[in-house]
């Protein structure tokens, strides 16, 4: 064990460092989320530089410095896929041998027919498509039939929109329920996600009220085994729902990038036991890297930059505070979907050694083996420890 009490962990969604070797097999051949945006954007993150970001890869503006204020590196995942419950249960230890189902062509009739005599509503849509363009392309037939819309990606998720003044945010999160029921087994998709929007045709906006029920995971996470352990464990923001509730003592939903900054630093001043703080800022990915929002992707990690030093100068000194990604969603090539990439990796706290290159990790279950050895549980996944 170490002699750490708390550690905080956030994760950048989707802030990928570089092509995996077999992104041929994805379609995502030159995908480099960090770099690439650091490529067409003026792009300055000097806090982030200097706890070693710009050691990891060649970023434009954002150097290499000779004595980071934290440990580096980056990780490949061992599990096949490039979604969000996939990167985030592996980072929990749990890799995966096989993908989850994707629906490139949409769901097959027995899906929709299930979903349909199970819930009462017929759909709209039934494709592949973004999902700010499909509210806007059916919007208008849903506000006048009453039939959410349902829609994937090149993701394994079942998405259900609906204007939250035709079905209340309620009704839908029902509906998503019944939905998760259904897409068990071959057809069981990642995450069934509630789409609620607001506004009127041409003028329709997404709400803040979306909510993803994802599968459990197959086996025993590291938050199982710490829960169980008697240790807390805090989630902030779409953690809970990536790990279907299990494992958590406490969880705090939140709007945004910053909002999710300020909870984590709140309960960093809260948490007075042995435990975890797993947030994860998911605008990187929903707001600009699945629409190709190259600015406002880089101003958002200009935005959090901004805030590191808040978080560092929370950090005690029996803490450990590691920043990561779950996978990359590279804005600037002509997809809007993940990617297959590397995720950066930084450790800081007064039981890591400042500079230190912690390489190209073979997995990202190494962060899974460092929580299990910090405090005395079972290691659950292949990982070995970064410490």
């Amino acid at each position: 064990m170490y002699n750490i009490s708390r550690v905080i962990m956030i994760v950048l969604d989707s802030v990928g460092v570089g092509e995996l070797p077999d992104a041929a097999l994805y379609g995502d051949e030159g995908s480099n989320t960090l770099g690439n945006i650091a490529c067409h954007v003026d792009l300055r993150l000097p806090h982030l530089e200097r706890l070693g970001l710009g050691n990891i890869i060649p970023v434009r503006g954002v150097g290499p410095v000779n004595d980071p204020l934290g440990a580096y590196g980056k990780m490949a995942p061992l599990s096949p896929g490039k979604d969000t419950t996939t990167g985030h249960w592996e980072i929990a230890g749990v890799v995966l041998d096989r993908p989850f189902p994707t629906y490139p062509d949409g769901f097959p009739d027995s899906v929709i027919s299930a979903f349909t005599d199970a819930t009462g509503y017929e759909v709209l849509g039934n494709k592949v498509a973004s999902g700010t363009e499909i509210i806007e392309e059916l919007g208008m037939e849903h506000l006048k039939t009453g039939r959410p819309i349902v829609y994937t990606s090149a993701d394994s998720v079942f998405q259900i929109a609906a204007h939250e003044d035709v079905i209340p945010v309620e009704e839908l999160y029902r509906i998503c329920q019944t939905a998760r029921s259904i897409l068990r087994g071959p057809h069981g998709v990642a995450r069934v996600i509630a789409r609620p929007f607001i506004g009127t045709p041409g003028k329709f906006t997404r709400t803040a009220n979306r909510r993803d029920f994802s599968l459990a995971p197959p086996r025993l996470t590291i938050l199982d085994l710490l829960h169980a352990a008697n240790h807390e464990v805090w989630a902030v923001g779409k953690i809970s729902d990536i790990f279907a509730g299990r494992g958590i003592t406490r969880s705090l939903p939140t709007r945004n990038n910053m909002h999710t900054v300020d909870v984590t630093l709140q309960l960093m001043g809260e948490m007075d036991r042995s435990g975890l703080i797993f947030a994860n800022c998911v605008d990187f990915d929903m707001l600009w890297g699945h629409r190709n929002d190259v600015v406002g992707y880089a101003r958002g990690l200009e935005e959090f930059d901004a805030r590191v030093p808040d978080i560092l100068d929370a950090v005690k000194d029996d803490d450990l505070l590691i920043l990561l990604a779950d996978h990359g969603c590279d804005p600037t090539t002509s997809s809007t979907d993940h990617s297959r990439e590397y995720v950066p990796l930084i450790l800081f706290g007064a039981m890591c050694t400042p500079g230190r290159a912690l390489g190209v990790r073979k997995t990202y279950s190494d962060v899974a083996a460092t929580l299990a050895k910090t405090f005395g549980v079972p290691n659950p996944g292949p990982g070995t420890s970064l410490l």
